[in-house]
């Protein structure tokens, strides 16, 4: 049997009756309605009702019998609605959302991108969201980047027709640039936005977090965040970085930051997603703090830090200082082992170096470098003292005694021409010991007590008993020597010196630098000094500790550049002393 079709657009009235209220399968239930409504039975429809339904049914007969007239339409007309110009019908819209549709063309992606990209822009979220497949997603993401991250200004601009990706849409490439207040230049980045048709059939954005920002395909969001604060690393002289250097290891944390400036919190845009560290996109405005130049040279700090390092090999405790005498800077400052530096800090009896102090006192009481000054094998303070190249040398000068580090020659003519005291006030005034030096770190000043007894002066002249010394102190009595005026040793230019209160006398440093010449090119320094010209000058040490093995002390300059080393038990100071000394004079002194 041939199944009866009804007519196009039948259901379209079909769906009408149903959303009128209307059962067409139920309507002889209805006959036995009163017109109030309360029958006995059930219920019937209105008079008004089947007249509307006769009136319907008689339209759809006539228009049927005529043709050419979609039901769709009548049924529109009767509700009240308009109808399409089309003619297509519920049915006709219906396949056409289900009916796969071409993607948007290249005008017309480039055309909503354009909208896109200038709303957003201008910061018109509402309308740039309704632009997207997803509007209120869009919105809420736009709106967050907007306040996230504020720009002064937001230029987005297409670099380009649009293409077509990979799945088959056209896609549109452009380029955020975002500029900020106060920073020095604009954060610009490149992203792609994909153009669908939407649900009204429309080209429109496809929406993504990728649209923000290609960096979000894995989630996340961007901010504008500040940066820590940063922490100011000092450097050498010349803008070096310092780290990496065993002897400033644990001087570095500790060098305060410049008394003035301020410390500028930055700014940078943030990517931050979860599990992953905070990713820097741009930095608008970089941190910065007052940055602190040290007096150190980061080269010579790397000879000093070998010349130590073998020397200390053995488990021979050692420090090195270097100065500028011109200005009192330290150039370096080297010492092992880790952890306590002694080249600033110790204290210990320099031996043999401290008569370059006592000679100082000497000249100043009438002794010249040439005068008779006998070295006697042993002598008596009643203590008997005696010197480590044996024998009797009666014709020995000053200079010679001097040269040759003889013992007994300084001891005796100490006691004769010197008061009690004299070395102390001498080291004081004209050399800056036993003044409270402020170097930028913490460092122990030198103790150069007045003695109580011939013994204890004795002592001091060739620099044992109670006198405490430390490299950086005996650099700067070879810096004063070769400058002719203390200035006391600083590493930092803005730390706060202090002043000798007297001045080494012309005559006595012009004296005292012939002194250490002769000593560095025909004395006891020569092995080490060996090879270096121009302003040379040297004087060695040996100091007694207490047990079977001596300290070795070296204090020197060549040129512009004064060094002091010590070795605790490593023998004469011409030995290992003497040859760190050297190394840093090759490498830093000029003739």
């Amino acid at each position: 049997m041939r199944e009866e079709r009804e007519p196009d657009g039948y259901q379209g009235y079909a769906g009408y009756t149903e959303l009128d209220g209307y059962d067409v399968e139920h309507e002889g239930e209805y006959e036995g309605e009163g017109e109030d409504g309360e029958g006995a039975g059930a219920p019937r429809r209105s008079g008004a009702r089947k007249a509307v339904l006769a009136t319907v049914g008689g339209v759809f007969a006539a228009l049927l019998a005529v043709g050419g007239y979609g039901l769709h339409n009548v049924v529109t007309a009767v509700q009240g609605g308009s109808s399409s110009s089309s003619g297509g019908g519920t049915q006709a819209s219906e396949t056409a959302a289900k009916t796969p549709q071409a993607p948007p063309t290249a005008e017309q992606a480039a055309a909503v991108a354009a909208d896109f990209l200038a709303a957003w822009g201008c910061g018109d979220v509402t309308a740039a969201s309704a632009l997207t497949s997803r509007p209120e997603t869009a919105r809420t993401a736009l709106a967050a980047f907007h306040e996230n991250v504020p720009a002064r200004t937001l230029a987005l601009t297409a670099t380009g027709p649009a293409a077509t990706g990979p799945d088959g849409e056209p896609a549109v490439g452009f380029r955020v640039k975002a500029e900020f207040e106060g920073a020095t230049g604009a954060w610009e980045y490149d992203s792609t936005l994909g153009v669908v048709r939407g649900e009204s059939g429309k080209a429109v954005v496809r929406w993504a977090p990728t649209v923000l920002h290609p960096r979000l395909a894995q989630g996340g969001t961007i901010a504008v965040k500040a940066l820590p604060d940063p922490v100011s690393k000092p450097t050498d002289r010349n803008g070096k970085p310092l780290e990496g250097f065993p002897s400033l290891a644990a001087v570095l944390p500790g060098i305060a930051p410049a008394d003035s400036g301020t410390v500028v919190t930055g700014r940078a845009v943030v990517l931050s997603a979860a599990g992953k560290e905070p990713e820097q996109l741009y930095v608008l405005t970089p941190p910065s703090a007052p940055q602190v130049k040290l007096t150190l040279d980061a080269d010579l700090q790397r000879v000093a830090e070998e010349a130590v390092k073998q020397q200390a090999a053995g488990g021979k405790p050692a420090s090195l200082v270097a100065i500028q005498p011109s200005t009192g800077h330290i150039l370096a400052m080297a010492y092992s082992p880790s952890g306590y530096n002694r080249a600033v800090s110790a204290g210990q009896a320099p031996g043999s170096t401290m008569k370059v102090i006592t000679s100082a006192a000497l000249l100043e009481a009438g002794v010249t470098p040439d005068t008779v000054v006998p070295c006697k094998d042993t002598t008596n303070s009643p203590r008997q003292w005696h010197n480590d190249e044996r024998g009797d040398f009666p014709a020995y000068t000053l200079a010679d005694d001097f040269s040759h580090s003889c013992n007994t020659g300084f001891i005796d003519k100490g006691l004769e021409k010197l008061q009690p005291g004299t070395l102390t006030k001498v080291a004081r005034e004209q050399f800056g010991l036993g003044l409270e030096w402020h170097i930028g770190i913490d460092s122990r000043d030198a103790t150069i007590p007045v003695p109580g007894t011939k013994d204890e002066a004795a002592a001091q002249y060739i620099g044992q008993g109670t006198i405490q010394v430390n490299s950086l102190a005996m650099a700067s009595v070879a810096a004063t020597v070769q400058s002719g005026r203390f200035r006391q040793p600083v590493l930092r230019e803005d730390a706060k010196r202090v002043t000798a209160p007297g001045a080494l006398p012309a005559g006595v440093a012009r004296d005292l630098r012939a002194m250490m010449a002769r000593t560095a090119t025909q004395g006891t320094a020569r092995t080490p000094m060996a090879g270096l010209t121009g302003q040379i000058g040297a004087k060695t040490g040996t100091a007694e500790s207490g047990g079977t093995a001596t300290n070795s002390w070296f204090v020197a300059y060549r040129g512009d550049l004064a060094v002091a080393a010590e070795v605790d038990g490593g023998g004469h100071g011409f030995a290992a002393a003497g040859v760190a000394a050297a190394q840093v004079l090759k490498a830093g002194g000029k003739g």
